[in-house]
């Protein structure tokens, strides 16, 4: 496998968006921005939303969507860097649609009815214009939040709990069919299936799924699941922290193959034009 960097220095880069021109949006976690990085490698910062700024996605409108977790205390040690617990100066969970051309910042959701987003982390848009996100929720000394995957619309008219309790839910994705929502799970590094009804509706399982979904596949060992993108044939492909690298699984879960990168802290996974 051929490995290019293409830029550096950036304050742990998450939710990479392939754009036609070449270029890759990106959030930095640590910074607050959202950042265009040219193909010679030139970081432009387009909109500074504070906070965490996690997942990204372009949305029917052409503006970026945002995940904002709220904000990490951090560790830093050398050159690595790792969100550790909920920022002592936390704001709350939120999403957020950033206009590419100004910068502007609108806040869409911070709570889906009277529960409080507290961590979103990532999100798929579907073909009807909506989109599925994961709440990750926030890690405190002594304690940590249940996670939860929703739906929402666009335009800020609608939200609703789609699995409820999930143990860190993390990346998310839609099969080709868009029959399927997939969820990874950072902390089990599990990956679930949802079967989709319509939008914003899964069919779910009895007990003793915690939440509805199916077990797609689980690995042993010390290593995390993070964000996911599905390839042209359907295979999920898990950014793998720890053990980093990527982790790809065919839909049925039988075949599991690991794909080692150089960076431990492998976290997110987008697919560019040919």
């Amino acid at each position: 496998m051929e490995i290019r960097t293409l830029a550096e220095d950036l304050g742990f880069p998450e939710g990479p968006v392939a754009l036609a021109d070449g270029s890759v949006l990106l959030v930095e976690i640590f910074a607050g921005t959202l950042t265009r990085v040219s193909p010679d490698g030139t970081k432009t910062i387009v909109a500074r939303p504070g906070g965490g700024p996690n997942g990204a996605a372009l949305g029917p409108d052409g503006k970026c969507y945002i995940c904002n977790n709220g904000g990490f205390r951090w560790h830093i040690e050398g050159s690595h860097w790792r969100p550790l617990m909920q920022a002592d100066d936390y704001s709350g969970g939120r999403i957020e649609r950033i206009d590419l051309e100004t910068g502007v910042v609108e806040c869409l959701y911070r709570a889906a009815g009277e529960v409080p987003l507290k961590g979103p982390n990532d999100l798929v848009f579907d073909a009807q214009g909506g989109f599925y996100f994961s709440d990750l929720g926030k890690v405190r000394t002594r304690e940590m939040d249940r996670g939860a995957v929703y739906y929402a619309k666009a335009d800020g008219s609608f939200i609703t709990e789609v699995a409820f309790p999930m143990i860190t839910p993390n990346g998310v994705g839609l099969s080709p069919d868009e029959k399927t929502l997939y969820v990874a799970e950072t902390e089990s590094a599990r990956l679930w299936a949802f079967d989709i009804v319509e939008p914003g509706v899964v069919n779910k399982q009895p007990w003793p799924s915690p939440h509805g979904g199916r077990l797609v596949a689980g690995v042993g060992g010390f290593q995390r699941f993070d964000s996911l993108a599905l390839d042209a044939d359907g295979r999920i492909c898990v950014a793998t922290l720890v053990n980093g690298g990527i982790t790809v699984i065919s839909p049925d879960g039988r075949h599991v193959e690991h794909h080692p990168m150089p960076d431990l802290m492998t976290t997110n996974i987008c697919f560019g034009w040919a």
